[in-house]
């Protein structure tokens, strides 16, 4: 027999909006019957009942945004960097600063890493990327084959 899988506890502000939800819903529902049975009765309060189920509509969608967005920055936090989770990090690591040689004055030039352009000295004797002049392309012209 297999033995269920106990349930992750959700994060505490994610608890906490969701219990303001259920609040706000609970609010919105009184309003609704109270509003109902005074259109019934043709009383008075059906005019604060409605106020109130609008404002209750309004404050139930934005406690299920905070909902949303709470559960959203909660997952990010257990996905975040050193995370001990399988798909933790969206990057590749980083290469440790001890394995990166460091810049010596006067020294020879150090080789540049995998991906970038080496350095060239310019003209005032400064060390720097070399860039070649920009030079605009004429369009592509397709070739139209001939008869």
């Amino acid at each position: 027999m297999s033995v269920p899988r106990r349930r992750r506890r959700l994060p505490d502000e994610v608890r906490a909006a969701a219990v303001r939800a259920v609040l706000c819903l609970a609010f919105t529902l009184v309003g609704v019957v109270v509003a109902t049975l005074a259109s019934y009765a043709g009383s008075w309060l059906m005019t604060p009942a409605l106020l109130a189920m609008g404002i209750g509509v309004f404050g139930t969608m934005w406690c299920l945004l905070e909902i949303l967005i709470s559960r959203q920055i909660a997952a990010q936090r257990m996905r975040g960097p050193n995370a001990a989770h399988p798909m933790a990090g969206s990057r590749a690591p980083a290469e440790p600063l001890a394995a990166r040689p460091l810049p010596r004055p006067g020294g020879a030039p150090r080789q540049p890493y995998p991906g970038q352009a080496p350095h060239q000295t310019g003209p005032s004797g400064q060390s720097g990327q070399a860039q070649a002049p920009y030079r605009p392309q004429p369009p592509h012209q397709p070739q139209l084959p001939t008869a």
